[in-house]
């Protein structure tokens, strides 16, 4: 058991670590050699040029100007400059949100941290039960601060079912308020934005296809007759992954191809070989410039062929498609509504943003959807319990004392003073960081086995099962492996009526190692974060051997987004921490709080100046983090209602009893006050959008803005001649258009136009450009209300999502 010395050794291991990361930031974000790599935001939104242009040799690499060293911390007052409502216009509703769950954490656990250490520290302490079970048990001075310190059928026990209570009502009108304002700026959101093709747009699944007509006739017509007046035109979706696989494979040849000729520039006195064989490591050696160009035409044959397969194959075309309609309110109609009697058949909803949809998936048939889903679930918690075995050895290493027990010849390596405080308050958290580090990987492929086609839903059905297996291996695992190594001494030494309570007693007993864990993680592992040493690393790497021209540098300098299926279901878990632990081990409570005004310190810098979002989602990850917050809420009163049980606090556990109940019943008020906001878009939010813009844009060509928008993005490889074969240009939609407005609905066996990708002159409307000038805010009452520029506002997508 880690003592208070052990976890002073972490501590200063784990300050000085941050300390060195930070201050190597700092110095490395000011060199000009690097200001792609710690700004990369700026430069994707053009507010920002490289300070290498002019200047001596020397200083395109080297700061020269020694004063700037000095203020070399002030990127932590600059992070902290840029208003909520400018975030929102800069980065995104996604990003400003994210950040609240961190401002959350600290509202929560300001006043509770207070409370907790004034009052129940003093009440634990001054109790001393384990000084009568020190041989019995394993105990550390750290849990003489912790409930298991009160003596079984004391009073005292009042004190912390008390404080439960005020824990509860103070956590649930922290997170009422926050569902209030987050779905509140949801909604501002939503309505201040400019004209989408998303918004005009439902995606349809499991397409039945008519015998003797085509996948395009079939929607043709099930939509004329089912939404004659709102209907505009559909595109129908091509199966390209081999296609799209085969160019890849080419680009990364071509690649290899560049590099070996700017080798050969570089140093022409000898052409680079290679060997043929697997990785390079055996085979014939051979030139490697020829023998990337021979690879590279072998492939564009390859690729060739295949696109005259998908140009030219029926089959190619999937029972899916993307229909758009005339307005807004059309659109919400459909994609809220059953289409067909057969309820698998015709299945809408809101489409993705363009650039938030996952082309691969849609090759899926939907059939299959529920087998994949099915073994994904068992596979999921097949891992959950394979990953126990590394956690249980984890724990060992927490529980040195313990193990001793088990495996006495230990004990004259383990006794050594450095070495105990080392392994007891450092690597316990290092070892159990490490073993998670490829899990989100892992998950997020489950995740795309299921069938998912939006990059946003990925993430978060990756989230939630990185949450579980975070709540399952290593919160209770932790606890119970920890209890079992820890005690099983005296299990096996003590009356079986005894063993509840001495679980009962071992349970704040982890502490210790969360402690450890969240120093570990929340302190040196944030600090990591803002250094991007790998990124720094692979931007340097491309620079130098594949870059040749200003875009080939853009691309290497791509600085991703927040990695949300790690980094929720970890702030899920701090939460977790914090709120079982503020009644049981209150002295946990200032690490949390250390965390959470770090991170969102780290964080805010991060997305001001790195992170460009892949997509934006209007927050529609926001119901899960309120909903795991309340299970560790339930939770937290679980245990405690366990706890009790064991100290034979009979009169005073089943004043918790209502506890649960009161927080089940505020979950699902909630779920139906705020939930739908996320869910679904009001039809009167939609009719007055599209009256807006029949007022101020009456001759809109609302065909020609959607054309292109939902084009495969492979298909932007293609010759303009083979484009022909796949999409109508826009001169013959608006024809057909005039045509279909002054014509009956024609019958199935009449042949219809086709609609399957339409073309625009404007390009493909796949990205976007914040508006740099802030938004207004007004409040009324406590709510933030947020007046957007709608003469321009934020270029951003919207997305709706019925999830499971």
């Amino acid at each position: 058991m880690a003592t208070l010395g052990d976890i002073g050794v972490s501590a200063l291991i784990n300050i000085l670590s941050a300390f060195a990361f930070l201050l190597a930031f700092a110095l490395l974000r000011i060199q000009p050699i690097n200001d792609r790599v710690y700004f990369p935001k700026w430069y994707i939104n053009g507010g920002r040029t490289s300070p290498r242009r002019g200047g001596n040799f020397v200083a395109k690499f080297v700061n020269l100007n020694f004063m700037t060293y000095l203020t070399f911390l002030n990127w932590m007052p600059q992070a902290l400059k840029m208003s909520e409502t400018e975030i929102i216009n800069h980065a995104g509703l996604d990003s400003a949100v994210f950040l609240r769950i961190y401002t959350l954490g600290i509202k929560i656990f300001v006043p509770i941290t207070v409370v907790a250490l004034l009052i129940l520290i003093p009440v634990n302490v001054s109790s001393g039960t384990l000084f009568f079970l020190r041989k019995e048990l394993v105990v550390s001075d750290i849990d003489k601060l912790s409930i298991s310190n009160v003596r079984p059928e004391s009073i005292r026990f009042f004190v912390h079912i008390g404080l439960e209570y005020l824990f509860t009502i103070w956590i649930c009108y922290m997170l009422y308020k926050e569902y209030d304002n987050v779905a509140t700026m949801r909604l501002h959101f939503l309505a201040s934005q400019r004209r989408r093709a998303e918004q005009f747009t439902v995606v349809v699944r499991n397409v039945p296809q008519m015998s003797g007509h085509s996948i395009s006739d079939s929607l043709d017509h099930f939509f004329k007759t089912n939404h004659p007046d709102y209907y505009l035109c559909h595109q129908a979706v091509y199966n390209a992954n081999k296609f799209a696989k085969l160019v890849r494979k080419r680009d990364r040849l071509q690649n290899w191809l560049d590099y070996n000729q700017l080798k050969f520039e570089r140093h022409p006195e000898k052409r680079p070989t290679k060997k043929t064989g697997f990785l390079g490591l055996w085979g014939e050696r051979v030139d490697s410039i020829d023998f990337y160009k021979h690879q590279v035409k072998e492939f564009d044959e390859k690729v060739a062929l295949e696109r005259q397969k998908v140009l030219k194959d029926p089959k190619s075309i999937l029972p899916v498609a993307f229909v758009s309609f005339k307005s807004r309110w059309g659109a919400a109609v459909c994609a809220q509504t059953q289409q067909s009697k057969n309820p698998t058949l015709w299945l809408t909803n809101w489409a993705p943003e363009p650039r938030d949809v996952y082309w691969r998936n849609l090759a899926i048939p939907f059939f299959s959807l529920t087998i994949r889903k099915l073994i994904i679930s068992l596979s999921v918690f097949a891992l959950v319990f394979f990953y126990m075995i590394p956690i249980a050895f984890v724990q060992s290493l927490a529980n040195l004392e313990g193990l001793e027990r088990v495996a006495p010849f230990l004990r004259p390596v383990i006794e050594l003073k450095f070495i105990k405080s080392f392994l007891q308050g450092f690597l316990p958290g290092l070892a159990l960081k490490i073993f998670l580090y490829i899990l989100p990987t892992i998950l997020m492929i489950m995740s795309k086995i299921e069938g998912h086609i939006a990059l946003s839903t990925l993430e978060r059905r990756a989230s939630a099962k990185y949450y579980y297996f975070m709540l399952v291996n290593v919160f209770l695992g932790s606890i119970v492996t920890g209890t079992a190594f820890e005690q099983l001494h005296s299990f096996l030494h003590q009356s079986p009526t005894q063993i509840p309570r001495t679980i009962g007693v071992s349970i704040p007993m982890k502490a210790t190692f969360f402690i450890t864990y969240i120093m570990i993680d929340g302190w040196a592992g944030i600090a990591s974060e803002i250094l991007r040493l790998k990124p720094l690393v692979i931007f340097h790497l491309k620079n130098m051997f594949l870059v040749k021209t200003e875009r080939d540098r853009e691309k290497a300098m791509d600085p991703g987004s927040v990695d949300y299926p790690e980094t929720l279901p970890s702030l899920q878990l701090y939460f977790l921490l914090g709120i079982v632990y503020a009644v049981v081990t209150p002295i946990l409570l200032p690490f949390i709080l250390v965390f959470f005004a770090f991170a969102y310190l780290v964080y805010r810098h991060q997305i001001i100046n790195v992170y460009n979002p892949q997509y934006e989602s209007g927050a529609a990850f926001w119901p899960h983090v309120h909903s795991r917050i309340l299970a560790s809420l339930l939770i937290s009163q679980l245990l405690l209602m366990g706890l009790l049980s064991t100290k034979k606090a009979a009169n005073s556990t089943p004043l918790l009893v209502i506890l649960p109940i009161l927080t089940l019943a505020f979950h699902k008020y909630c779920k139906n006050r705020f939930e739908p906001a996320f869910r679904k878009y009001p039809l009167e939010e939609a009719m007055a959008k599209d009256i807006m813009d029949r007022t101020t844009e009456p001759d809109l060509n609302l065909k020609a803005f959607l054309a292109d928008a939902y084009l495969h993005p492979i298909f932007q490889t293609f010759e303009e001649e083979e484009l022909v074969e796949v999409r109508v240009d826009k001169v013959r939609v608006d024809r057909q258009q005039s045509y279909a407005d002054n014509a009956p609905t024609s019958d199935l066996s009449s042949p219809s136009p086709r609609h399957d990708v339409y073309h625009s002159t404007s390009p493909p409307h796949h990205s976007y450009q914040p508006t740099s000038p802030p938004q207004d805010v007004y409040y009324h009452g406590s709510t933030p209300q947020y007046a957007y520029n709608l003469s321009s506002p934020p270029h951003y997508g919207y997305h709706y999502e019925a999830e499971p």
